[in-house]
């Protein structure tokens, strides 16, 4: 068939052709292949003065073999000696509840491996395996979480490599960050707000909004140092 591989009928037609003094042209328009693909069979096994069906066949399954892609690595069947379907299910609800906040795909099954592994630390070349993505897929997602402060990054002298990190602590400095953000989009409002001049429909809408983002801030930290404080004292 035009455009897939050589038979190994199609080649005993060109080693014939050959043979029978025919031009790589003549021996194309016979097989409805196109010239191109009967001057490169020929120039790789042999020439036309070496050309043998059976060889050239055998030759092109050797490298078809050769260029296939390795196999992925197993994927763990069983996490940390832990009942496999157990962790699969656990995996995809806490992936698709972090999804449903607005974290994406990769980066939420990122954070859920961290979180449910003993060790909270994995290499990039282990969560490619354990997720089966491609190392920029992890590169990405991994960069992703480390903008929200919600993974750390430790240098392994020993194995010269990065490991990602997560721990019950790693949620306050997250926790905090947020807030944060908060407090100056409220102080952004307000501004507005006064800029505007509250007392017209827009300046209200924005006062409203400062309000209301920075008493969720103001809430916010201070829930997250009581949580600290008991936290630190266990």
């Amino acid at each position: 068939m035009p455009g897939g591989r050589l038979t190994h009928e199609e080649r005993r037609h060109i080693a014939a052709g050959l043979a029978d003094g025919l031009t790589y042209t003549e021996i194309a328009v016979r097989l409805h292949r196109p010239v191109s693909t009967i001057t490169r069979e020929v120039a790789r096994n042999g020439g036309a003065g070496g050309y043998d069906a059976d060889r050239a066949h055998h030759a092109t399954a050797i490298r078809a073999r050769r260029s296939m892609p390795a196999a992925p690595p197993p994927v763990p069947s069983v996490l940390d000696g832990r009942d496999p379907q157990t962790i699969r299910e656990l995996e995809e609800h806490f992936t698709a509840m972090l999804v449903d906040t607005g974290l994406p795909r990769t980066a939420a099954r990122v954070l859920v491996s961290l979180y449910i592994t003993d060790s909270g630390s994995l290499t990039a070349a282990e969560l490619v395996q354990r997720l089966q993505v491609s190392p920029a897929s992890v590169s990405k997602a991994v960069g992703q979480l480390e903008q929200h402060q919600l993974i750390r990054r430790e240098r392994d002298p020993r194995r010269r490599r990065d490991r990602y990190v997560i721990d019950g602590d790693i949620l306050y400095p997250s926790w905090m960050a947020s807030a944060r953000k908060n407090a100056r989009l409220a102080a952004a409002a307000l501004h507005g707000a006064e800029a505007l001049d509250p007392a017209t429909p827009a300046g209200a809408r924005l006062k409203n909004m400062g309000q209301l983002l920075q008493h969720l801030s103001n809430d916010m930290i201070r829930a997250a140092e009581h949580w600290h404080d008991t936290f630190d004292d266990q």
